[in-house]
């Protein structure tokens, strides 16, 4: 509550009546201690805000900063780099074959010598992603992935051909 010059209470959110030397209709003359009390603490309010908001900026660059050293750092043969879209896209590829062999050998349209013969393949075209990953980094050049890619075709169809061959 605040007091006008010489006008009693003054109360937030209710019109005022001057009868005073400053006519100002609806209009109240507010006691500036209220006034200055609002902006020390809008003050202190928007330094404390600025300061966490200075805080929260530079620990997110430490930890984008961190983040970037370790996606790097740890690329090599059979690391997923979740930057390098091609590794992601031959690893995805394996394991979606590999579930559709152990659904083969969970219904019994696989039997023991098919699964062998194509988890060898499979076996023999990851440990040629490996090299082909450790001679570059941990990532796989276009050349290397349309060459697993066209392998993965060949054991794609492997699957399904004995999947479906009655044996």
């Amino acid at each position: 509550m605040g007091s006008g010059r010489g006008l009693g209470p003054v109360r937030w959110g209710q019109p005022a009546v001057t009868s005073g030397p400053f006519p100002f209709g609806n209009l109240a003359v507010f006691d500036f201690s209220q006034l200055f009390a609002c902006v020390g603490v809008c003050t202190y309010m928007n330094t404390t805000f600025s300061k966490s908001l200075l805080t929260l900026a530079v620990s997110g660059l430490m930890v984008a900063g961190s983040a970037a050293q370790t996606t790097t750092s740890d690329a090599g043969p059979g690391v997923k780099d979740p930057g390098h879209p091609r590794v992601n896209q031959v690893n995805r590829r394996e394991g979606r074959q590999q579930k559709r062999i152990a659904n083969g050998i969970n219904n019994g349209s696989l039997n023991p010598n098919e699964t062998a013969h194509l988890e060898k393949r499979e076996a023999n075209l990851q440990n040629t992603e490996q090299k082909d990953m450790a001679a570059h980094n941990g990532h796989l050049t276009k050349a290397e992935q349309r060459n697993l890619n066209h392998r993965e075709n060949k054991i794609s169809r492997s699957i399904k051909r004995d999947k479906h061959n009655n044996k």
